[in-house]
């Protein structure tokens, strides 16, 4: 055999290894990895808003934006009747929360008609005088306890993440979008029934842990945290598509094609970008501007 054929065919085992990225090349600031603006710097994206200490502005903000995220939900169908709850902690008055009255459809919520909660789970006179959802009551209020560094928790009857809850599982690490819940990710595995009592929402509560944004509710569907209402937007709608993908790729599985899963240390170095909370609020911006604009802005109101 000639010696160009040995070179071609011989292969070291460096040269076998898949080529990785390094974090060590990246600005600090997940936020400023995922933008370009000029050279001046005077083009930039848009952070999370700073209210200098102006707890009514950023009141108004959260109730803004909650709004917004209820009429994101109704957007994409997630509505079913009466089910489905997002709480954001009021910057003005500790241990109260907003959340959204029961039985006011996700497509016509509005900024005033959003509740302030009060510590023991009472409408006050703060917010709307309007009933809300008693387990959304008891889930939540046990997650703002456990969970004191979010701001915000979401929790809605999706299609495909309650699909997906039947069996039990975590996601697998399919897709790039994926990556946002690794080592992000919780699964309750259990269901207790309706939530009517405060035990189940601290079992959910302590299922979720000390630092992952989402959790998985057996034959329930999924709930996701925040540091921003629009964080817990953002990935609720990306747990909700990852779900979606993994039943689809799980059929395809089953014809005998197999899966190629995303490995630890590229999983690791995407999580690292897509899962800051700033990032998190930047991706769900786009919704929240088509909202203003298909709307005229009536959920502000």
């Amino acid at each position: 055999m000639a010696p160009v054929a040995t070179t071609q065919v011989v292969q070291t085992v460096e040269s076998l290894k898949k080529p990785h990225q390094a974090l060590e090349n990246l600005p600090q600031n997940p936020l400023e990895r995922v933008w370009r603006g000029n050279k001046s710097g005077t083009v930039r994206l848009d952070d999370i808003p700073d209210f200098k200490g102006d707890k009514y502005a950023e009141r108004q903000w959260i109730k803004e934006h909650m709004a917004a995220a209820f009429r994101f939900w109704g957007k994409m169908g997630y509505a079913e009747g009466a089910a489905g709850h997002i709480t954001v902690r009021d910057p003005v008055k500790p241990g109260h929360y907003w959340m959204n009255p029961i039985c006011v459809h996700y497509s016509s919520m509005k900024a005033s008609h959003l509740v302030l909660v009060d510590p023991e789970g009472y409408v006050t006179e703060d917010g709307a005088q309007l009933p809300i959802n008693a387990a959304g009551f008891y889930i939540h209020s046990a997650i703002h306890e456990a969970r004191p560094d979010v701001q915000a928790a979401a929790h809605c009857h999706s299609i495909h993440a309650r699909a997906w809850s039947v069996f039990g599982k975590p996601i697998d690490m399919l897709t790039q979008d994926s990556t946002i819940f690794y080592n992000n990710l919780s699964v309750y595995a259990n269901f207790g029934g309706v939530v009517l009592a405060h035990e189940e929402g601290a079992r959910i509560a302590k299922a979720i842990g000390p630092k992952n944004k989402a959790v998985l509710l057996q034959n329930h569907g999924a709930l996701t945290l925040g540091n921003t209402v629009d964080e817990a937007m953002h990935l609720f709608r990306g747990l909700e598509n990852a779900c979606q993908v993994q039943l689809m790729v799980e059929a395809a599985a089953a014809n005998g094609i197999p899966k190629q899963i995303i490995d630890d240390a590229d999983a690791a170095y995407s999580n690292a970008t897509l899962a800051d909370a700033a990032v998190s609020y930047a991706g769900f911006m786009p919704e929240y501007s088509a909202l203003v604009e298909e709307t005229n802005g009536a959920f502000l109101k």
